[in-house]
């Protein structure tokens, strides 16, 4: 348990990607007070926390009626992280994001809570970690658990964004989301590898 808890906690911590949201956070947010930047951050957090959590709890009921395998979504969620992983490596998507704010909208909920947040890898990665056939309610219990942990840490990150900002600079947050990103596409293809594997054990039998 302890075991899954810590891959759960990895794997979602590089999806969610703490910095990278900061880094989109820091600019939006310039010319706002203290109390405003807070506010937007508590917003876009809780946004993001009903996103996964719903995702958590229905998300394989959905892929069923849609008559979508989880295996598959397995093997595509893993390309999925993959490429994401690869956005980060390369510093192209939401990890480092070029985007115009005009005021005309909820910049907590877009693209603070989506994508940057709730990112279609962090989705993905929450449908994959809390399959019925291979975890049980108390595992799955442990998944949402760490999904509310990360959620924790990225809202102390952003309360605390100034002063990371300032602390990495430009280069060093380059440098962690790299890493992360680096993390990431290895988490992903053992993702992609299992399901295959998976496939190919029933379609032999």
């Amino acid at each position: 348990m302890l075991l899954q808890a810590a891959r759960d906690f990895l794997m979602l911590l590089v999806t969610v990607d703490p910095i990278g949201t900061v880094a989109l956070f820091v600019p939006l947010t310039a010319s706002l007070s203290v109390q405003q930047r807070r506010a937007i951050a508590r917003k876009s957090v809780v946004v993001a926390g009903v996103v996964l959590l719903g995702f958590l709890v229905a998300g394989e009921i959905v892929l069923a009626n849609l008559g979508i395998r989880l295996l598959s979504f397995q093997v595509a969620g893993g390309v999925v992280l993959f490429l994401f992983g690869l956005q980060m490596i390369f510093g192209t998507g939401v990890a480092s994001p070029h985007m115009d704010v005009d005021g005309n909208h909820d910049i907590a909920v877009f693209p603070l809570a989506l994508p940057a947040i709730a990112s279609p890898g962090a989705i993905a990665a929450v449908v994959l970690l809390t399959d019925n056939h291979r975890h049980s309610i108390a595992e799955q219990a442990v998944t949402a658990v760490v999904v509310v942990i990360v959620l924790v840490i990225t809202l102390a990150s952003l309360y605390m964004a100034s002063a990371i900002h300032k602390l990495l600079g430009t280069t060093g947050a380059n440098v962690i989301i790299r890493v992360l990103g680096l993390v990431l596409a290895a988490l992903a293809t053992e993702q992609v590898v299992a399901g295959i594997e998976a496939l190919l054990h029933r379609g032999a039998s």
